[in-house]
């Protein structure tokens, strides 16, 4: 397996022992797949963040929304 593949797969599963190992050696003698693994954990980071403030945007809209027709609903009495 590519040292690339199992920088991705370690960021959504847990690698074996051997692969841990391998990855481990790999990097120690390749510093392009060392950048790569800290810029995809970077990446991985900012979507993840990125993925979390649309779900608090849109909680926030939809608790203005219910706000509003409670507010329009007091005017109508």
């Amino acid at each position: 397996m590519k040292a690339t593949e199992l920088i991705e797969k370690k960021f959504h599963f847990e690698l074996s022992v051997k692969e841990k190992l391998q990855l481990k050696m790999h990097k120690m003698m390749c510093s392009a797949c060392s950048n790569y693994e800290k810029q995809s954990s970077l990446i991985e980071k900012v979507i993840s963040n990125l993925e979390k403030s649309k779900v608090s945007t849109i909680d926030v809209e939809a608790l203005k929304s219910t706000i509003t027709k409670k507010i329009e609903g007091l005017d109508e009495n």
